[in-house]
């Protein structure tokens, strides 16, 4: 009995040491940001849903900042659709800032590149799909 005990034990120990070491489940996405400005930081937000990103609360977000090359990844992702809103807070005080029309006057962008018409793009031009590893370059204006 002790040593059927200590056997399973062993093996135990054998099999969550080798699920410790297995790769990570899931996909990984890599945006690279093309800015105007090398100041500030770039805020992005990842959605998984229409519903979300038409209002919703991000599946993740980053805030990286502007001195050099920004790139965000994001890991171990389900495969699916996803959309990406993202802005450049060249001032560095946290918030998109609007005029006092509501307009934007700082640079955002949204995946795919994709341009709202008279507001922000919807899911239907910026949602992309996660398989494995995934990138996109985007730009912001």
């Amino acid at each position: 009995m002790i040593r059927f005990a200590s056997t399973t034990a062993a093996l135990a120990l054998l099999l969550g040491s080798a699920a410790a070491h297995a790769e990570p489940a899931g996909d990984t996405l890599t945006l690279t940001f093309e800015t105007g400005a090398n100041t500030g930081t770039v805020m992005i937000s990842l959605y998984d849903a229409e519903a979300a990103y038409s209002g919703g609360t991000p599946v993740a977000s980053k805030a990286i900042p502007a001195s050099g090359p920004v790139v965000a990844v994001f890991e171990n992702l389900p495969t699916g659709d996803y959309a990406v809103k993202a802005f450049h807070d060249v001032n560095g005080n946290g918030r998109m800032d609007t005029n006092p029309f509501g307009m934007p006057v700082e640079p955002y962008a949204f995946s795919n590149n994709a341009r709202g018409n008279m507001g922000p793009a919807g899911w239907d031009r910026a949602h992309f799909a996660v398989a494995g590893a995934t990138a996109q370059t985007i730009e912001i204006k």
